[in-house]
């Protein structure tokens, strides 16, 4: 596998500047930019099969959330919220220096996404949002909020790639190998060993999210997607515990009117490594 180039872009929080991280595959003087942006405990090297699919075609540029992978952490983690994490989208846009960018977001990666995508003169040409929407289960939200930010530790690769799926079965089906370079990236040295390569205060946020909260944010979320004017692809995994259908017939209704694709045998989220799920981003963003 060829690798991709790393590179930084220095951004604004509330306490000075922060180093974030991103991935580049294709041609880098390719005006034609794909943005991929991971959800919340990931990082930009999820998106390595989807990136090598489509580098012949696009610049694709598969940034570290702050907080995450290679990216700096911040010393107020209050900064770990999607206003902020989409004004660090803002100064990777400028930095790429093009007028326009199609974007993938899983999760997290879809919610900034969104919020950009609803901007005024934002750059946002085609948007697949995969596995999220503006309503999201609480469920989901108990369920994910029972492992973020707890210490963790293991001794070997194949003993995090072990103790990572068991919080992962919605990723869908991957063989062993697959899952390895989905794991590798999420691994940062300890020791002897290893531990999460993300920030372990992305938590306090988020366990900070109250129902009132919560109600206050979707209706903010439905307000901007009703804005969305881009074309826009809607990726669901059937088994979602994140994304309802119902949540996801909405969108189909409302908006931007979402092209929805239910992928069957997948929860939250699809990791778009297989062909098949490859296969309708690919024809989403490169239909004339």
């Amino acid at each position: 596998m060829t690798e991709p180039r790393l590179s930084h872009v220095s951004c604004l929080d509330s306490r000075g500047l922060h180093r974030m991280a991103y991935w580049e595959w294709g041609d880098a003087a390719n005006p034609r930019v794909l943005v991929c942006v991971h959800g919340l405990t990931r990082q930009g090297r999820d998106f390595d099969t989807l990136a090598q699919d489509l580098a012949g075609s696009y610049r694709v540029v598969c940034p570290d959330v702050v907080g995450r992978g290679q990216s700096d952490w911040l010393a107020d983690p209050a900064g770990y919220a999607i206003p902020a994490y989409v004004a660090d989208m803002v100064t990777l846009v400028a930095r790429l220096g093009v007028e326009q960018v199609d974007w993938v977001g899983t999760s997290m990666g879809g919610l900034i996404g969104l919020a950009l995508a609803s901007m005024p003169k934002n750059p946002v040409r085609r948007l697949v949002l995969n596995d999220v929407g503006p309503a999201i289960q609480p469920a989901a939200l108990a369920r994910i909020g029972s492992y973020v930010g707890q210490p963790a530790r293991w001794k070997t690769l194949d003993e995090a790639a072990d103790a990572l799926w068991a919080i992962s079965q919605g990723f869908g089906p991957h063989t062993r190998e697959q899952w390895l370079a989905l794991t590798r990236p999420q691994l940062k040295p300890d020791g002897d060993g290893f531990k999460p390569h993300y920030d372990p205060s992305l938590a306090l946020p988020f366990r900070g999210l109250t129902p009132e909260l919560a109600a206050a944010g979707e209706a903010m979320l439905w307000l901007a997607y009703d804005r969305i004017t881009a074309p826009t692809l809607l990726l669901r995994g059937a088994q979602s515990d994140l994304l309802s259908h119902e949540t996801a017939l909405a969108m189909v209704q409302r908006g931007p009117r979402a092209t929805l694709h239910e992928l069957p045998g997948v929860g939250h989220a699809p990791m778009l490594v297989q062909p098949e799920q490859r296969a309708v981003v690919r024809g989403f963003l490169l239909e004339t």
